[in-house]
């Protein structure tokens, strides 16, 4: 497994940068909103689902045919068409989205179809968690991969069973939801931290010069507007910058070997020493030919060579206690350790009760 490790601290430390409030935190009840619906993509390249296996798609097809006046009830078992899909398309409906807007769409196969590109799409309503159709959804699907296939071998990149359109659905219903006339709002962080909040509050209050604002909680700041215009307040709000604070936090994604550790970070005094025994056999036999006329046969002499790596010239090594990320990088870089072993170090670290942070592991 190969580790990498990132280090945002790898520089030397500097000062934190001050960052705009809207980029950290969102008005509680302004959201996305998720929509789902069934469809049928055509159009498609033999590629679609077999019809004798996938009987959603079968009924779906019929269904669909009749509302069109075909009747192919009298001769469904010849619908052997490969050219048809049935997926799953949704989609997030922005807040203030008004009718007549557009917003894009993702469609995934449902049943056993090998490729959506080159298909379209069909009118499909997409609905809310109410049950109620928001948008309606239609046009011809871009995979973006490419999927080729030979007697012996083929090649594949990305995933052609998952399709994407642009602007693919319009919407026909609205969510209500009004600023105007509210007179409490609240922001809501997006990583919850009470310092941040009170940072948050703070440098409203200062700007507007009152006691506008207020950290309820690490997650909310709310906002007493007290007759104030709500989007002028907030457009004016949102501009403000702060230095968000952060939790020291190690996190670990063992799948992928994947290392991120906080700038805050500390490490108590510590010792560590890391070495592996390593035995390596190689086996190279050669051929043993005899002279001409000497009676002898041709063997194959086996030749053996046992390599021994027990990583001897490397040393423990101290950390002093309170050292920084940086420094703790540094010293297990000193010790020759490989990103391969990062990891193990860490959670031996943190079982010592020697890492001042928390660690996630994912």
């Amino acid at each position: 497994m190969t580790a990498l490790l990132v280090l945002l601290s790898a520089w030397p430390p500097a000062a934190a940068q001050p960052v705009r409030i809207k980029d950290i935190s969102d008005v509680e009840g302004v959201r996305d909103n998720q929509l789902v619906g069934y469809g049928l993509v055509v159009g498609l390249a033999g590629t679609g689902d077999r019809l004798r296996t996938a009987i959603f798609t079968r009924q779906t097809l019929i269904g669909m045919l009749e509302r069109l006046g075909v009747n192919t009830r009298d001769n469904e078992t010849r619908l052997e068409t490969k050219n048809v899909a049935a997926v799953m398309v949704t989609a997030n409906l922005p807040a203030f989205s008004r009718p007549g807007s557009r917003i894009d769409i993702a469609v995934s196969a449902l049943g056993d179809a090998t490729n959506l590109q080159g298909g379209t799409l069909l009118v499909t309503p997409l609905l809310g968690a109410d049950g109620e159709v928001y948008a309606v959804a239609q046009g011809a699907v871009a995979t973006g991969a490419i999927a080729a296939r030979g007697a012996a071998a083929s090649v594949q990149r990305g995933v052609p069973t998952s399709a994407r359109i642009a602007s693919g659905a319009i919407v026909e219903r609205e969510l209500p939801y009004a600023l105007a006339g509210r007179n409490i709002l609240r922001l809501a962080l997006r990583n919850p931290d009470l310092t941040t909040a009170r940072r948050i509050a703070a440098a409203v209050n200062r700007a507007t010069g009152s006691s506008l604002a207020t950290a309820t909680d690490p997650r909310t700041v709310a906002l007493d507007l007290n007759g104030r215009d709500p989007v002028a307040t907030l457009a004016g709000i949102e501009q403000l910058r702060v230095e968000p604070d952060q939790v020291a936090r190690v996190v670990i994604e063992e799948a992928s070997g994947t290392i991120v550790m906080g700038a805050n970070v500390r490490v108590s005094t510590v010792a560590i020493a890391q070495g592996n025994l390593t035995i390596r056999i190689t086996e190279t036999p050669q051929v043993s030919q005899p002279g001409p006329l000497s009676g002898g046969q041709t063997a194959v002499v086996p030749r053996t060579n046992v390599e021994v790596d027990d990583q001897a010239e490397r040393r423990m090594g101290l950390l002093a206690g309170g050292v920084t990320l940086q420094e703790l990088v540094r010293g297990l870089n000193a010790l020759g350790v490989g990103p391969r072993d990062l990891i193990s170090i860490l959670q031996a670290v943190k079982a010592a009760g020697a890492l001042q942070a928390e660690m996630e592991l994912r």
